[in-house]
């Protein structure tokens, strides 16, 4: 499928650092880091294909065609090398787009993402999208929402949850499951070992799916990473604890930079 030309956001000086969202979510999610990144780096931000602002191309998409999205925008707006960070999904596209164009990267940032899942792992997300598949996404919200987020940020913080609810319902179905099946069908493990540049491995204590296990896997793999577990945290680290977040990634990407 062709590449895209996908919405995207430039805020800041300094080294090239792109910013990948995960499944139904937007540039957005990366604005309480950018706020002190941007004093160091050039920060884009972009909507995957078929999210927010940028362009809806008919589905099934693959892994390959966001890294071809990503290497698009690179050409356009004339980065010679990029540090690339992602959560979840964008977790996926990140190592991916090393692993392809590994003379354009810098570093990548893997956030709450996974690789060698077992045979137990692969059997839940398969539930998980033949849910959607059968029944559309409205009525898996709700599992979702407690898979992402600790039941006190839920409590604490109905106006955030209810604003990640949206991004959901604002993306179209097809374009839900295109993307949630390429990060329930995508294994990295055969092949992280030949992405050679310095990587942040990140995940939550309490995250499910993107567990310490399969991070730890990760890691194990690159031969260039560093690991961190943050306790007491589930998926959505973006939304709910972008403060703890942002001294690992801030302190990882000046040192290689």
């Amino acid at each position: 499928m062709p590449a895209v030309e996908v919405s995207y956001r430039i805020e800041g000086r300094g080294p090239a650092l792109y910013m990948v969202h995960g499944i139904g979510s937007r540039k957005t999610t990366w604005d309480p880091l950018i706020g002190d990144l941007k004093n160091h780096f050039t920060c884009v931000s972009y909507d995957l294909r078929g999210h927010g602002d940028s362009p809806v191309p008919p589905t099934p998409y693959s892994l390959a065609d966001l890294v071809d999205d990503m290497e698009t925008l690179r050409t356009k707006l004339g980065h010679d090398q990029i540090h690339v960070i992602g959560h979840s999904l964008g977790g996926m596209i990140g190592p991916a787009y090393a692993h392809a164009y590994p003379d354009n990267t810098l570093s990548v940032g893997l956030l709450s993402t996974a690789a060698g899942r077992n045979d137990e792992d692969r059997a839940s997300l398969q539930v998980v999208g033949e849910a959607i598949e059968n029944d559309g996404i409205i009525p898996s919200l709700k599992i979702f929402i407690q898979r992402w987020f600790t039941d006190s940020f839920i409590e604490a913080n109905p106006s955030l949850i209810e604003a990640r609810l949206q991004q959901i319902r604002d993306t179209p179905d097809d374009v839900f499951l295109s993307v949630f099946w390429i990060y329930a069908r995508t294994e990295m493990i055969g092949w992280l070992k030949e992405v050679t540049c310095p990587c942040l491995v990140l995940t939550g204590e309490l995250d499910g799916g993107c567990n310490p296990r399969l991070n730890r896997l990760i890691d194990q793999q690159l031969p260039n990473s560093e690991l961190v577990i943050l306790k007491g945290l589930k998926h959505s680290l973006l939304v709910e604890a972008p403060d703890r977040l942002l001294p690992h990634i801030k302190s990882f990407l000046l040192s290689h930079s």
